[in-house]
């Protein structure tokens, strides 16, 4: 498979030419980079996706239902979030796909009463990337002027080589298997590791 087994180097270029020939994707990495956050990232799902989409030979968007924009903001203030929020789903008002954005400095606030456990206060975006809850979707991605970055902390070979493996830092063993339930209808070609 593209990019499987290869230098962080060579993934990371990969990786590149395939979100660049996502023309949405594409648009919204290099267009966070202006609302006002150093510190934000797309990533999860639609990134992995993406890549699948590309080895599959699926079109860009399929099986992608939303795209995650992540910060981090010490203002707490829901009213903070939402006024971003609504910022960027204005921005990409005209986007085939739902954008999901999250202060991630507030997750803790709204995380037990969403999924039933209790996370400590992230002190910053990439600590909140560690938590995803697979290997092959913890990765978030920016553009600073024309240079690409990849944040990945479990690396970037699950991705690239279809391979769900649970990411237990934090998820539920049902979140885990909700999720590949999903994936695998979409993208069959996926190697499911067990809980």
């Amino acid at each position: 498979m593209l990019g499987y087994r290869r230098d962080i180097e060579t993934q990371r270029q990969i990786l590149w030419k395939i979100l660049s020939e996502n023309i949405v994707l594409h648009q919204v990495i290099k267009e966070v980079q202006t609302f006002g956050y150093d510190n934000a990232y797309v990533g999860a799902g639609c990134i992995c996706q993406s890549v699948w989409n590309y080895q599959n030979g699926y079109d860009p968007m399929y099986g992608i239902s939303d795209i995650d924009i992540v910060y981090f903001d010490t203002d707490l203030s829901y009213e903070k979030e939402d006024c971003v929020i609504k910022q960027l789903k204005q921005r990409f008002a005209g986007l085939p796909v739902a954008i999901d954005v999250k202060n991630e400095a507030r997750v803790h606030l709204w995380i037990t009463e969403r999924f039933g456990y209790v996370i400590e206060l992230y002190t910053c975006v990439e600590e909140a990337i560690d938590t995803w809850p697979t290997t092959a979707s913890a990765v978030g991605v920016q553009m600073k002027g024309e240079v690409f970055s990849v944040y990945a902390p479990y690396g970037l070979n699950d991705m690239f080589g279809q391979i769900i493996r649970p990411n237990k830092v934090q998820i539920t063993k049902e979140t885990y298997l909700a999720k590949c339930t999903k994936w695998k209808a979409k993208w069959d070609s996926l190697q499911i590791l067990e809980w």
